[in-house]
């Protein structure tokens, strides 16, 4: 991680990270914060695939985009929660999340919902930023 802003920290005390995250990320002083609605599976005409891979696949190109579009980087990312209507297959989440963010991975919350804002959304992922 090349970023003068964010910092992700190693934590004693709490039992180690079950996923790819970090317990603790720090933004410095006079960092400029960016929130971002959710992103979902949708591709760029607005089509949702019925494969939840694909609909993963997706919503990273859509976070990746949105980061660019402001000149951010996935190192920016200080915050990760994840809302999913189906089981993830965590396998292939991991692999297109460990290539998008890269290690130390940033602050993340993972939850099963019942459903998301339309019933073709399988996927929701918000992220936060630093800068």
């Amino acid at each position: 991680m090349n970023n003068n802003v964010v910092s992700r920290l190693d934590s004693s005390g709490v039992s180690r990270a079950v996923g790819n995250y970090t317990h603790i990320t720090k933004i410095e002083p006079n960092a400029t914060l960016y929130t971002f609605s959710g992103q979902v599976g949708a591709d760029l005409d607005g089509n949702f695939p019925e494969d939840f891979n694909q609909q993963v696949n997706n919503t990273f190109l859509n976070i990746s985009n949105l980061l660019k579009s402001i000149d951010l980087t996935p190192d920016n990312v200080i915050k990760v929660n994840i809302w999913s209507t189906e089981k993830i297959d965590w396998d292939y989440f991991d692999k297109v999340y460990d290539g998008f963010f890269g290690k130390p991975f940033p602050s993340m919350t993972v939850a099963y919902i019942d459903a998301l804002g339309l019933e073709e959304i399988k996927l929701e992922i918000e992220i936060w930023a630093a800068k």
